[in-house]
């Protein structure tokens, strides 16, 4: 594992939220297979990557949206380039 700066984490952190942001707006009522492509999709252009359950979490967050709109975007808790 490559130890990276405390900048590149946070650069890293704020390229996985720009993905998840376009994740949510995309199309959260698409079902979770479908979001977590979209999510995937996003977070490889980006250059980065989440750990699966952070993955997980997110697309489960992103998909009980269509329910609950109110829960507004998730929010990524951590990150790191590729």
């Amino acid at each position: 594992m490559t130890d990276h700066s405390p900048e590149e984490l946070d650069a890293a952190r704020e390229a996985a939220q720009k993905a998840v942001d376009t994740a949510t707006s995309w199309d959260y009522s698409a079902g979770e297979a479908k979001i977590a492509d979209k999510l995937r999709e996003g977070l490889d252009q980006a250059g980065v990557t989440v750990e699966d359950d952070e993955f997980s979490r997110l697309v489960g967050e992103i998909d009980a949206l269509s329910q609950d709109e109110s829960g507004g975007t998730p929010t990524v808790n951590a990150a790191r380039p590729r």
